[in-house]
Formats: C-alpha cells, sequence, structure tokens
C-alpha cells in the first residue's frame, strides 16, 4: 500500500510517503508558508521513490484540531490530490499522532491552542491500535478531563506553554512529559495506512477539518 500523508496544523509542515510499512518524509519550520511548501514537498518524497501521484493508493491528512488556516490547507490539499486521482482519503487527529510518536501505553496529548486554552485528549495503546480514552476537546489547562491512574505520559506543546499547570492537575499520575513534540506526518501515514486497511477511506468531498474551536481570536475586551 502507498499512502502520501501531510500535516500543517502547527507551525511545522511536514509529508511522508507510506511504502507497506518504510517511511519516507519531510519536514520543515513553515511559519505561516504551509501554502508555499506542502505541495513541493508532496513532489520532493514521491520523485524519490520514483513514484508519480497516480501511483498512490491513498491519502492522509492532519484534520485537526490546530492552526485553522493550516487545517484548511492540508485538507483542501488532500482533496485536491484525491479527485485528480480518483482515490480515497482519511483524516488523522493530530492528537493521535502525538500520542503514537510517544513512548508511552497511556498517553495525555496536549496541544496549545493560543488564547490561554489547550486542545487535550487522551488515548492507550492496545496492541498496534491507539485507542481514544477521552475525545479531543478544547480548554483551560487547569480543566483539563482528569485521567484514571499512574502512568500517563504527556506530549506535545501545551506541556511547554503551560507545565506547571498541567504538573499541578495531574500530579503523580503523569511519568514523563515530551514538551516539544508535535504532530508529525510520519504518525498520520501510519495511522492513515492502518484506517485503509481498516476500510475507512472516504470520498473526497467528505473529508473536512476538525476545529473544535469555532473562533481565532480574542475580541479586545477579553484580552
Amino acid at each position: 500500500m502507498k499512502i502520501l500523508a501531510f500535516d500543517a496544523s502547527t507551525e511545522y509542515c511536514s509529508t511522508a510517503l507510506w511504502l507497506d510499512g518504510e517511511v519516507l518524509t519531510r519536514q520543515v519550520h513553515a511559519g505561516q508558508t504551509h501554502s508555499q511548501l506542502l505541495l513541493p514537498q508532496c513532489q520532493s518524497v514521491l520523485a524519490e521513490a520514483g513514484l508519480v501521484f497516480a501511483d498512490l493508493d491513498g491519502i492522509g491528512f492532519g484534520e485537526g484540531p490546530g492552526s485553522f488556516t493550516g487545517l484548511r490547507i492540508a485538507c483542501a490539499v488532500a482533496q485536491g490530490l484525491a479527485f485528480a486521482s480518483d482515490m480515497p482519503v482519511v483524516g488523522v487527529s493530530g492528537l493521535q499522532a502525538l500520542a503514537a510518536a510517544s513512548e508511552g501505553k497511556r498517553v495525555i496529548a496536549c496541544l496549545d491552542a493560543r488564547m490561554g486554552e489547550v486542545y487535550h485528549a487522551t488515548y492507550q495503546r492496545v496492541a498496534d491500535e491507539w485507542v481514544m480514552l477521552s475525545a479531543p476537546v478544547v480548554c483551560k489547562p487547569q480543566d483539563t478531563p482528569e485521567v484514571e491512574g499512574g502512568g500517563w505520559s504527556g506530549c506535545g506543546g501545551g506541556f511547554l506553554a503551560y507545565g506547571e499547570v498541567l504538573a499541578q492537575r495531574y500530579g503523580d499520575a503523569l511519568m514523563a512529559v515530551q514538551a516539544d513534540s508535535y504532530p508529525h506526518a510520519r504518525e498520520i501515514a501510519s495511522l492513515a495506512a492502518l484506517k485503509f486497511a481498516q476500510g475507512l477511506g472516504m470520498a473526497a468531498e467528505l473529508a473536512a477539518p476538525l476545529y473544535i474551536r469555532n473562533k481565532v481570536a480574542l475580541k479586545i475586551c477579553e484580552r
């Protein structure tokens, strides 16, 4: 199975090509230039493998949560490529991708959502899959969902921005933290491959970003 996957949900832009378990990747700190970098990244990784878009079996994209603009770019590129080559797509949560990149078995995935909030979800590894224990939400770091038991690993920029608050929130339940991790196309690709194997591919027109939050900035009176 040949799957092209990418993520533009944070300030990083990454692309990965899944070739029956082997993965080729590209990544760059893009700032706000994802729209300029994403397609060239895709073309570059395909060229390394000697493939063209028509050779692919599917497209995986980071559906969010994250930057509204980045999510729209990733979804639009996924839809455009899928329409052009008549192939299925799957969206993969960036929070689940964070969990998949961690070394833990029970993971608190947490991204900085700006405006004093975080994107948050929890997962547990069961065999080769990541089972969602609490669904993605946006909330204040001090109001993140509670977890049961100990042995939890924390990952993502939410721990970088609100480390003290989250450490106090989870106490001894939190075993380790990878605060500098971010969603990457490498994990988007592997999770997308699993979804395709389970028959969860969808038509391009059904692909959609996972926003969670419905506003992008605080009003002056809220600052």
